[in-house]
């Protein structure tokens, strides 16, 4: 059974599935034509299908030829709110982007399925297909486990993986992964400094938002860099910053927000407390008053160091070794998948697709509206995702 060949020779389909879901890019919970396509693709296929009810997800289960455990297998579909400037033919027309790379993912975990299928008397077991609308923000793999999916078999999966394609740091068809903190945790700080406006002409009249609000910025900068022990960092970065309507008018407050990464819960605690402190203290400095609220959105994604290693094993023995780049350290994003290898012993794998003629360390990265993927990498992760499972089942 080689199912890297098996998946090259269904490498067009792969394609064709990969753009449509490319040329139509959703955002967040609800993806309706998303979730059609992948209907589509498992449709005659011996797996039984259900939907989410408060998402549109899509969750397979392939029965095995023979009883044994279940193995689940992730792939998330939503696209993001960036305007695409690739120039590719199949480039999407409106202010949506597949920038991540998901369309991909969705069509590699298709093709498992197809492969599974065609093998499935060599199973011994069971494998859950979890096709996750909503990771870019909306914590659609929480709302997948609170549907259940975990339980979708009768019985709770004893191992989960997935994997995501990168526009960049590594070349196409290479596979890396490490055991322990893989992806950071995230929050976000939103924060709101309350004044009193008026005239520019008259700052002394007013109380102005502004300067405390820039002052906040680099006082948490500073806070970070100088708090925390670089062998466990942290980033903040304010993305979004809004105050006023006019040069000379004095606005009555001042927002912005910030994207918080960290990689252990002590830190995390820690910011928490901290980050709110340091607004709090500049506000009483000039005289304002703030409001400013810490949000964890998603924990650190924590492989399992067996099973990552098992991932590792596995790209070696079916592809080659030269095909594994060991990962030295984590990445700062963040991946709701956390939520899953939370509850289940399981890896995100990684997959270089930097398109041919541009150099892994230079190319546009992941979320850019320049992103782009090569597609030969769609046979190898469909062929990975169908090993994983297969090998798994036969532990």
């Amino acid at each position: 059974m080689n199912l890297l060949d098996d998946a090259r020779a269904m490498h067009d389909e792969l394609v064709r599935l990969r753009r449509r879901l490319h040329t139509v890019p959703e955002v967040g919970l609800h993806l309706p034509r998303t979730q059609e396509a992948v209907l589509g693709a498992l449709a005659g296929l011996p797996i039984d299908i259900t939907t989410g009810s408060g998402l549109t997800s899509v969750v397979g289960v392939l029965r095995g030829a023979r009883p044994g455990p279940t193995v689940l297998l992730r792939g998330d579909m939503d696209a993001l709110p960036v305007a695409e400037r690739t120039g590719l033919p199949f480039a999407a027309a409106a202010d949506r982007m597949h920038a991540c790379g998901h369309d991909l993912h969705t069509a590699m975990l298709a093709g498992a399925a197809q492969l599974l299928a065609a093998h499935r008397d060599r199973l011994a077991g069971d494998v859950l297909l979890m096709f996750q609308p909503g990771e870019e923000g909306y914590d659609g793999a929480g709302h997948m486990l609170t549907e259940g999916v975990l339980d979708a078999t009768g019985q709770r999966p004893v191992a989960a993986y997935a994997l995501h394609v990168l526009s960049h740091t590594w070349r196409a068809g290479v596979f890396t992964a490490r055991g322990g903190p893989a992806m950071a945790a995230s929050s976000v700080l939103d924060v709101t400094v309350r004044g009193a406006g008026g005239h520019g002409s008259t700052p002394f009249l007013a109380k102005d938002p502004i300067p405390a609000a820039c002052e906040m910025v680099t006082a948490l900068q500073t806070w970070v860099s100088r708090s925390f022990d670089v062998f466990d960092p942290v980033v903040l970065t304010v993305g979004s910053f809004h105050s006023g309507t006019a040069a000379n008018i004095i606005p009555d407050d001042a927002r912005f927000a910030a994207t918080v990464r960290s990689f252990s819960r002590e830190a995390r605690a820690r910011l928490r407390e901290g980050l709110v402190a340091v607004c709090e203290g500049v506000a009483a400095a000039h005289g304002l008053t703030v409001d400013a609220k810490f949000t964890e959105t998603y924990p650190v994604t924590v492989n399992d160091v067996a099973e990552a290693g098992f991932a590792a094993d596995t790209v070696r023995e079916a592809f080659g070794e030269e095909w594994f780049a060991p990962m030295e350290n984590p990445l700062t994003g963040a991946e709701d998948f956390s939520r899953v290898i939370e509850e289940v012993p399981g890896a995100m794998i990684f997959l270089g697709a930097t398109p041919e003629g541009l150099a892994p360390e230079t190319a546009p990265t992941n979320h850019s509206p320049l992103a782009a993927f090569d597609e030969s990498v769609l046979a190898r992760g469909a062929a990975l995702y169908a090993e994983l499972a297969v090998r798994r089942l036969a532990v």
